[in-house]
């Protein structure tokens, strides 16, 4: 694999759990479908700019979306059998500390090598 399929999965993955994160009410989904339209321009713009294609811009933005709204029915499913509060604190700990460390790791490292200051 090449790093930026490594990337890609990445993503794919840390949208998955958002999406299983998600599926636990109408406010929160309301919240996250809106939030999903800067993200993903957010996702598409920068792969217009790198490749030049629009249709390579739109299917990864799209994947990344739909891996979510793949994700949010399976975590329904398995948060109605067995998901407790104590459960749901587990879940909303892991994607907070994956956010966290994707931030840390990939995003502030990036924006201070391309960034131009204040």
């Amino acid at each position: 694999m090449t790093y930026s399929t490594d990337r890609l999965l990445i993503a794919f993955a840390i949208r998955l759990l958002a999406g299983l994160a998600t599926g636990v009410g109408s406010a929160i989904d309301v919240a996250i479908a809106l939030h999903n339209i800067p993200e993903g321009i957010s996702v598409s713009v920068p792969i217009y700019y790198a490749s030049g294609k629009r249709a390579k811009a739109f299917l990864l933005s799209f994947l990344s979306g739909f891996s979510e709204f793949a994700g949010a029915p399976v975590g329904f499913l398995l948060l109605q059998s067995f998901g407790t509060a104590s459960i749901m604190r587990v879940v909303f700990a892991a994607v907070a500390g994956i956010m966290i460390y994707i931030s840390l790791d990939e995003l502030l490292p990036t924006a201070r090598e391309y960034g131009r200051g204040h």
